[in-house]
């Protein structure tokens, strides 16, 4: 699925840092659709491992989930075997980019972090968006819901403490995500309704280990954010070298303290929704 993130290398331990953070708040919104939720045919595209399906499956009718990474839905195929074999899930290795579905066919699509891993072209970063959120509008029936799990670029800034190590990486990745509102604009241009955004403040996509200041030095700790594959060496040589002076001084949890302050205001995501 990613264009520039090796899935099939961090699948094994992406779940140590990464939950289905906002899930409730992505029900609410799955919840506006024309169809009730225990009739609701489900897509989830670009489904990882599974965090959020498997919260999902027993509120839904049924979820199709799809992904490019083999090694992803390996472990979402895992974590949901019971509910596969129950009939209220189904696996499919395919690219949101060209959803192997009719039109008309969900009465709701979710999609959780993902889009930022979607290939632009010259002249159009966002082409990838493009593509995938016209399939999105094209499977989705009249009623139906596309509720999206996304940062806004002023959370990408202030939001995440440990990006003030790694700056170049981290416009980088900023530059990989449409904001909110050309993200709305573009909804609008597909026939779709914009209804609402929330921010849960209080949420981190990383769980309790956001909060750990030693947390870059480990590569599997690393692994949970995206930004971090963005990285070229000599920054992450320089940004590792900080860090450990920092820890040596005693000054790593002051360091997340001052730039960790603004995210309790502003949040590290958003989860936004339009009805079709």
């Amino acid at each position: 699925m990613s264009s520039y993130e090796r899935y099939d290398r961090t699948a094994a331990h992406y779940d140590a840092t990464r939950w289905a953070a906002g899930h409730e708040i992505l029900l609410g919104c799955l919840a506006q659709a024309a169809r009730p939720l225990a009739r609701m045919r489900l897509l989830d595209a670009g489904c990882g491992t599974g965090n959020y399906a498997r919260l999902l499956v027993e509120r839904v009718a049924r979820i199709e989930a799809v992904d490019l990474e083999p090694a992803m839905l390996a472990r979402a195929r895992d974590k949901l075997a019971e509910a596969r074999r129950a009939g209220r899930i189904g696996f499919h290795r395919a690219s949101v980019l060209a959803l192997p579905f009719p039109d008309a066919s969900f009465d709701g699509v979710m999609a959780n972090q993902m889009l930022h891993h979607l290939p632009g072209r010259a002249g159009d970063p966002f082409w990838g968006w493009r593509r995938a959120l016209a399939e999105f509008a094209r499977v989705l029936r009249p009623g139906g819901v596309l509720a999206i799990t996304t940062c806004s670029h002023l959370q990408l800034e202030k939001g995440y403490w440990y990006y003030a190590l790694i700056p170049q990486a981290a416009a980088r990745l900023r530059a990989r995500y449409l904001d909110l509102g050309p993200l709305e604009a573009e909804l609008r241009r597909l026939g779709l309704t914009p209804r609402g955004r929330f921010v849960p403040t209080d949420l981190v996509l990383m769980g309790e280990a956001y909060f750990d200041p030693r947390g870059p030095l480990d590569p599997s700790w690393r692994a949970g954010d995206s930004a971090w594959a963005l990285v070229e060496e000599e920054e992450l040589a320089r940004a590792l070298d900080t860090l450990s002076r920092l820890a040596a001084a005693g000054g790593l949890a002051e360091f997340l303290r001052t730039r960790d302050a603004l995210r309790p205001e502003i949040g590290q995501m958003t989860v936004l929704y339009a009805v079709r």
